[in-house]
């Protein structure tokens, strides 16, 4: 659908992104870049950091810019244990420079255990400092699947995000 030439409008886009990873011992259990106090913690190259995994992935779905395997490859040793929150910075660089703005995000954490309301808010505030972006624009939820699945045995956690972008300018982007 196009415009007519003396009408300028913006344009939005929206993007998911998933992520899982197994429990495993003797991993620090971090999400949304806070470290979560529990016996095991998520099995990853990085991290393992399924939240911000996730977010990372629908922002870079919504910008049409591929995906964090793309940009930050498990093979690379880099990555090795790097903290999730300098790859979403670098994600929201590339993203802006693309000619995008964040709408928003909506994340959910799936976990049967540990209880991670208490940490929400403290990792809603690490997202909007690596994406410097109004903290209103950020909602992080958790939620369980009722010991259904590898999250109910306690096997993994896994988190879902859409977010939503506007163009900076009028561009129509293809």
């Amino acid at each position: 659908m196009s415009t007519p030439d003396n009408h300028e409008s913006q344009e939005a886009r929206s993007g998911i992104g998933f992520d899982s990873h197994p429990l495993a011992e003797g991993r620090k259990l971090v999400l949304g870049g806070v470290t979560i106090p529990h016996d095991k913690g998520l099995s990853g190259h990085s991290d393992g950091d399924v939240l911000v995994h996730a977010i990372m992935d629908a922002l870079l779905g919504a910008a049409n810019l591929g995906d964090k395997g793309i940009h930050f490859p498990s093979r690379d040793p880099i990555y090795k244990v790097i903290s999730s929150l300098i790859l979403l910075e670098q994600v929201g660089i590339l993203v802006a420079q693309d000619g995008w703005r964040l709408s928003n995000v909506d994340a959910t954490i799936l976990a049967q255990n540990p209880k991670l309301s208490p940490f929400t808010t403290d990792m809603r505030n690490n997202m909007v400092a690596s994406l410097s972006v109004n903290p209103g624009r950020v909602s992080v939820k958790v939620t369980t699947t009722d010991y259904l699945g590898f999250v109910g045995r306690e096997e993994g956690i896994a988190a879902i995000a859409v977010v939503s972008l506007v163009s900076v300018d009028s561009k129509s982007s293809g």
